[in-house]
């Protein structure tokens, strides 16, 4: 991909093949899609949805072809009104199926309605979906079913164009068995109830959305007002503990609204998913989905929340073109989830967050997780022929965080940097961009710090792999007391370890003990001795606060200290969430006392697990 060299100040657009994505095999750039209406039934017995999906495409150039995503779909037939369209399905590696439709004449400006009768595949064969047996739940009273389509699972349950460069409307009706509740990303328009017992649910979405942000949940639901604009889904066991952990919600929406302009989705709901889910939260319009992991009983770790509603404007309204722009959608989302958390709770919040992303998440995947030189430690990484699962890291997240901060701190204009957010995102709002159109609309807004703006090292930092060539500036005092107190049970002696005041830790905030823990294990590892003394000064195995416990079991897994193999197994059991179980997984398989345990608590759990966890942890077998 060519970008012009900073120091010449040239910032002309990137060329087409920019915006081309790796990963479709739709022919996107001659056909849109504009519209999708979703007619699905909702089959628990056979773990499938089954219905049709009537797509409204535009033909951007002239041509003769629709060619569309899948994944594991069986085809029952498709239609442009009364006449049968001639169709070709073909199975490509890492990216699913091929599905070619004939159209004859479909000339450019001209629209096609077309009806796909189709059925996805079943159980784990819909990458996106997991169903959830009744005893699994957390009430064991009904089935359940959610989805994660990003980044190219959509096309397992709908025949669509899975990129984030087209973006479309919809319409959903769904039935669901009796005593269900079924909740889409979009806003719900009524249900009525079918001579079965079962329920048909009525959706729409008139904002247009990237496929990755398809979603469907469906099981024993109730919901809890948090405001107006934002209800919280769970099931009954879990919405009051659920509504009470994110009462801070609509004053996080709100102060998102004054940083980043008015909130165009109408609704703001959660639902707390079950444990298997695989990640912290996603950013499903009009409907976030959450892990449970979240629920600490302390408001502690609601800023994946703060995330979540940021990408209501960055991801879900300005949008990355392709996956290698994922730092658009992530790294902007970081960086005003930070400023939300630190307008709500305190500048040394942000500043906190800010430092450890660095030190915590980025540093430790570059030199560890991938090495300097790997592809994918480039903000803007090749995906060729890749599945952006497999490239999915702290980078585009942290990296992209700290350039905008870096950015931030060179211009050193204030209030003015918010303000070109607000315009970036207006301007670009309900479009699907990639990094230049960012630069260059950035370097318009501020032709009068051109200077500065042409001393970035633009290259080191978007397209070179390894460690940015900057470091932003950070102030480290919060951290500093943290860093302090890991180095005491790093080189302190006996004696002045069981002198230790306990309360210096317990006073901290949750995020303030995590970056202890962390530190303690970024140090040579623990003598058993010591691991044993600082579970027991800190009570670590009673935690109920997720971040806390996981740092805890990599302190003691890293030592090798013996006891904690039960803890950390049992943990990656009842846990889905990739970013804990992938780094737990990975030192239990590296160790040799805990490995063959580590295996077979795996292959026992693979029924429970979401098949994207799977799919991670079986990548990490292979490599052992």
């Amino acid at each position: 991909m060519c970008l012009a060299n900073a120091h010449e100040g040239s910032h002309h657009s990137a060329p087409d093949a920019l915006m081309r994505d790796a990963a479709t095999v739709s022919n996107n750039e001659e056909v849109a899609i504009r519209h999708i209406s979703l007619d699905w039934t909702v089959d628990f017995d056979r773990q499938c949805i089954y219905g049709s999906a009537l797509l409204k495409c535009e033909a951007l150039k002239d041509t003769d072809k629709v060619v569309l995503d899948g994944r594991e779909l069986a085809i029952h037939g498709i239609t442009i009104g009364d006449t049968k369209v001639d169709y070709d399905v073909e199975n490509v590696a890492v990216f699913g199926q091929r599905i070619s439709l004939k159209l004859g004449d479909f000339p450019q400006g001209s629209t096609k309605d077309v009806l796909i009768k189709y059925s996805t595949g079943e159980g784990p064969k819909a990458s996106a979906l997991q169903f959830i047996e009744k005893e699994l739940t957390a009430d064991k009273v009904k089935p359940y079913l959610y989805s994660q389509c990003q980044a190219i699972h959509a096309r397992s349950i709908v025949p669509c164009m899975d990129t984030p460069a087209n973006k479309q409307t919809y319409d959903a009706k769904v039935k669901v068995p009796e005593g269900m509740v079924c909740l889409l990303s979009a806003l719900g328009t009524g249900n009525e109830k079918t001579e079965d017992g079962g329920t048909i649910y009525s959706f729409n979405q008139p904002m247009p959305i990237a496929s990755y942000l398809f979603a469907i949940v469906a099981g024993a639901l109730e919901r809890r007002e948090i405001s107006p604009r934002c209800d919280v889904w769970a099931e009954p066991s879990v919405v009051d503990k659920a509504r009470y952990e994110f009462e801070d919600t609509e004053k996080m929406l709100a102060t998102a609204e004054e940083l980043m302009g008015k909130y165009v989705w109408s609704r703001y709901d959660l639902v707390v998913l079950p444990p298997s889910f695989p990640f912290g939260g996603m950013e499903n319009p009009c409907l976030t989905f959450v892990t449970p992991t979240l629920i600490a009983g302390d408001r502690s770790l609601t800023s994946v929340v703060a995330h979540e509603i940021a990408h209501s404007w960055t991801g879900n309204l300005v949008t990355n073109g392709n996956w290698e722009h994922f730092w658009l959608n992530e790294g902007f989302t970081v960086f005003c989830e930070r400023k939300i958390m630190g307008r709500l709770y305190g500048e040394s919040l942000r500043q906190f967050e800010n430092i450890t992303g660095w030190e915590d998440r980025m540093l430790p995947t570059i030199n560890e997780t991938f090495g300097p030189v790997h592809n994918y430690t480039r903000l803007v990484p090749d995906l060729t022929g890749v599945d952006p699962d497999d490239a999915f890291s702290t980078i585009p997240y942290e990296k992209g965080s700290a350039f905008l901060l870096y950015i931030e701190q060179q211009l050193n204009i204030g209030e003015r940097y918010e303000q070109f957010f607000r315009e970036y995102l207006a301007h670009f709002a309900q479009k699907s961009i990639a990094t230049d159109d960012w630069k260059n609309f950035l370097y318009e807004k501020m032709q009068d710090k051109k200077e500065i703006l042409d001393n970035i090292d633009w290259i080191g930092w978007l397209y070179n792999p390894g460690v940015p060539p900057n470091k932003p500036t950070f102030e480290e005092e919060l951290v500093q007391e943290c860093r302090d107190l890991a180095n005491l049970w790093g080189n302190a002696s006996d004696e002045e370890i069981a002198n230790i005041d306990v309360e210096q830790f317990n006073k901290m905030t949750s995020v303030q003990q995590v970056k202890v823990l962390d530190s303690i294990e970024a140090l040579s590892p623990l003598s058993h001795q010591r691991v044993e003394k600082l579970q027991e000064k800190y009570r670590l195995n009673e935690t109920c606060n997720c971040e806390i416990r996981f740092s805890w079991l990599l302190i003691a897994l890293k030592a090798k200290w013996t006891p904690v193999i039960p803890q950390a197994l049992a943990f990656v059991a009842e846990i889905g969430r990739v970013k804990y179980v992938k780094p737990i997984y990975t030192k239990l398989f590296a160790w040799e006392e805990s490995r063959e345990k580590a295996i077979e608590t795996f292959k026992k759990n693979i029924p429970f697990m979401h098949p994207i966890t799977v799919i991670v942890i079986n990548s990490l077998m292979a490599k052992k």
